[in-house]
């Protein structure tokens, strides 16, 4: 009770300060991290707290926007080669780091192409210790040919590479920060995005302001960002966040926690009638998938017939009308999600509780008595598996659920202890390969994410053949394909395509989340 009370003191404190500031307090967006901050360097900003964070300070050679469509940053144009190897990137050249006085007299200076190469070399660095470095490990080389051209060549052609380099980690730096290696940098870190770095007590606040030479303007021609600051406070609790966010005191809340659904959604999944007058409610798709996976190589290995008929037994609709209040949808299709070209409605199994009992009764017939299948899940999702194990029940197919910690999870899906597990795959950049490489049998965990140890020979020489295809629609077709031949042998259980729900502050307009979940405020401002 005291260290909440501490938190909420501390909370109360901030805002009061910043009250007694000369910054306009509808010009100030305010959001809570309750997962912390560890690391403002692009290099590490692999959890979505960092990302974000990363996300209002620094900008990479190109972004996706809200449609998922690759859009110009630094870059303002690029071209490739006819082999699908060579990128080459023409940079704005009106571009300006944050200032610093490690610039000189003018504080500040514009980026250039050699900036991008000391910003690769350093996330490819072991030695740097960044998060992101696999990103690199199909480029075979880069250069700057002057201070507006820079050229990748990639080891192999790879039509998502564009996508690939959108995200944090490819995020450009200044070199001069890092002449006494990362210490300058970690106590100001500086970028080129439309916020810069002001002020972080650990655990305690963080604070943001508008960086008035950012690049961008809005269709009349005003500067952007709209807010003159964002700040961060770091209550630990999701039931303090949802506090604050009634209170208004803080902007926004992302996502539900179990404790409160209840609370604010009613039985349809909509804003309680008692919020409506002070938040918003925002629902988007979120290109993440939630699924079982049945690992094909445990001593225990559940049996074709037995992973089929669980695809044919589960009630996707219910789980979320009944479990999780409308938010998510029902993942009839397969592996990939809805919203990225591929995705294919045929590819997945439809709710045949005839069908699934027809197959239980015939793995009966030939082999036996069923063993209890062990399903493995943390806390969080104990309920759905729980279900799960109930309704399979009705059907003859018994399941016993195991619950385990976060991390027990974590290693034991990459170590294969589990021959049955609850696990999710959300997109790091918008193409469906980023889904398909868990079932390229060259993938197998722990090395990397074919967790299930799916291997099909027509399914590799496809994933390789869309390397070579960069017509997106042509390459959606073979993805599709994919999923459907990865489907038949049913390596995993699609039970939902996520969504994010994100809750704001009545006065918060121009918001929007894009499907692979980054936070953009670049666009956003507050009525008064």
């Amino acid at each position: 009770m005291i260290k909440h009370l501490g938190y909420i003191l501390i909370t109360i404190c901030f805002i009061s300060c910043q009250k007694q500031t000369d910054i306009d307090q509808s010009k100030v967006f305010k959001l809570n991290r309750y997962d912390n901050i560890s690391s403002l360097d692009p290099i590490n900003a692999r959890t979505q707290a960092n990302n974000w964070a990363c996300n209002l300070m620094y900008n990479s050679l190109v972004k996706i926007n809200q449609n998922l469509e690759i859009e110009p940053d630094i870059a303002k144009s690029w071209t490739i080669s006819d082999d699908g190897k060579t990128y080459t990137f023409t940079l704005n050249s009106d571009i300006f780091f944050h200032k610093h006085p490690i610039f000189g007299k003018d504080s500040t200076r514009n980026v250039v192409a050699d900036d991008f190469v000391y910003s690769f070399n350093r996330l490819n660095d072991p030695k740097a210790g960044g998060s992101g470095g696999w990103i690199m490990n199909n480029i075979f080389d880069y250069k700057a040919i002057n201070d507006t051209i820079l050229e990748i060549n990639l080891k192999e052609a790879f039509p998502p590479f564009l996508g690939l380099i959108s995200m944090k980690y490819a995020s450009v730096v200044p070199h001069e920060l890092f002449k006494n290696g990362n210490e300058d940098f970690l106590k100001h870190p500086i970028g080129t995005g439309p916020f810069q770095f002001k002020i972080w007590e650990d655990n305690v606040k963080m604070v943001l302001r508008k960086n008035p030479m950012y690049f961008e303007f809005d269709e009349k021609g005003t500067r952007l960002p709209y807010l003159e600051a964002v700040n961060i406070t770091f209550l630990p609790e999701k039931n303090s966040e949802f506090l604050e966010l009634i209170k208004g005191n803080i902007d926004m809340m992302a996502d539900l926690d179990p404790s409160y659904k209840d609370e604010i959604l009613n039985p349809l999944g909509q804003l309680s009638e008692k919020y409506t007058e002070n938040i918003t409610l925002l629902k988007s798709p979120y290109l993440s998938t939630v699924y079982l996976c049945f690992y094909l190589d445990h001593p225990n290995a559940i049996d074709p017939k037995l992973r089929e008929a669980l695809n044919y037994g589960v009630d996707k609709n219910k789980i979320i009308k009944y479990m999780m209040k409308g938010m998510a949808f029902p993942a009839d299709g397969g592996f990939i999600p809805k919203g990225l070209p591929g995705y294919s409605a045929n590819s997945g199994y439809k709710f045949d509780p005839q069908k699934a009992r027809e197959l239980i009764n015939s793995y009966k017939k030939e082999k036996g008595n069923i063993k209890p299948i062990e399903l493995t899940t943390v806390q969080e999702y104990v309920d759905i598996c729980e279900y799960i194990s109930a309704e399979m029940a009705k059907l003859g197919l018994p399941i016993q659920v195991n619950v385990v910690p976060g991390p027990t999870m974590r290693d034991g899906k990459s170590t294969g202890k589990f021959s049955l597990f609850r696990a999710n795959w959300g997109a790091d950049y918008p193409d469906a390969e980023n889904f398909l490489s868990l079932y390229y049998s060259k993938n197998f965990a722990p090395e990397g994410p074919n967790y299930s140890h799916y291997k099909n020979e027509a399914y590799d020489k496809l994933y390789e053949q869309s390397f070579l295809i960069n017509d997106l629609d042509q390459r959606a077709r073979i993805y599709a394909e994919m999923d459907q031949l990865m489907m038949k042998s049913s390596p995993i259980l699609p039970l939902f395509y996520d969504q994010t729900a994100i809750f704001l502050n009545k006065k918060v307009k121009g918001f929007q989340i894009s499907p692979i979940k980054i936070l953009d405020l670049t666009r956003v401002y507050k009525e008064k």
